[in-house]
């Protein structure tokens, strides 16, 4: 029944393929950023206490504008098509005779001819919502998607926060347990793997992709922006040192 739903895109937000890509591709947005501001702070040697702050800050801010940019981008796309829908249903009503020939035209190029093609055409202009509709989808090549602004940013906002704080999370619980300073970064390392395998995995199964593939792109790019973040602390560390 869930697989079902997952390929059909029905209205489930847990199990609707749609919103399912949107917490993958969260989850791999916050994992990495956030990652990369640890790696970037404990290149540069900062305290712990700071590592949380920047990552933190950096969890809740770049989270929200992912979230706020992905609302705005599936609110323009469903304007969008109503806008052109609109156009579609004034130039029926009052282009009738230019609009049937284009459906007339639309079904010659799929192979449809004589008597049968204008049975199609009837069949189809005697319905004006099943006119427009057909018109949007072969003339337009336009789809009105199932997802929401609203849902969509809530999804994209709840998977960067929740995938992006665990490379903060060994720093969250240091001095509670046994670990010492050197072990939280080695440590926020370990956890951001495992959660990128997971995202990967996801990501696999949504795009239909080979699962091992996934992984390793998520896991080889995570890697790159941590390295990077590192490289870039540790050299700004010794600049201003030396500075």
């Amino acid at each position: 029944m869930q697989e079902k739903q997952l390929h059909s895109g029905k209205k489930n937000l847990f199990f609707n393929k749609d919103y399912i890509s949107e917490f993958v591709y969260g989850g791999i947005d916050g994992a990495i950023t956030t990652f990369a501001v640890v790696a970037g702070a404990e290149g540069a040697d900062l305290g712990i206490q700071v590592v949380v702050i920047l990552g933190m800050a950096n969890l809740i801010a770049d989270g929200f504008s992912m979230s706020v940019g992905n609302f705005f981008s599936t609110k323009t796309e469903r304007d969008t098509f109503e806008r052109h829908k609109q156009i579609e249903y004034w130039e029926v009503e009052n282009l009738r005779e230019k609009e049937i020939q284009e459906i007339r035209e639309i079904y010659a190029a799929k192979g449809f001819k004589g008597e049968l093609l204008e049975q199609v055409v009837e069949v189809i202009t005697a319905d004006k919502e099943v006119w427009v509709d057909t018109m949007m989808k072969e003339e337009l090549e336009m789809v009105k998607s199932d997802k929401t602004p609203y849902k969509t940013a809530g999804m994209t906002f709840f998977s960067f926060v929740i995938v992006g704080s665990v490379p903060l999370l060994s720093y969250f619980f240091a001095g509670r347990g046994p670990a010492i300073d050197e072990e939280l970064f080695p440590f926020s390392c370990i956890l951001t793997a495992v959660a990128l395998a997971i995202i990967g995995s996801l990501k696999s199964i949504v795009t239909e992709k080979n699962l091992f593939f996934g992984i390793l792109e998520t896991l080889f790019l995570g890697g790159i922006a941590a390295f990077l973040a590192y490289f870039v602390g540790d050299v700004l560390e010794k600049m201003f040192v030396n500075f």
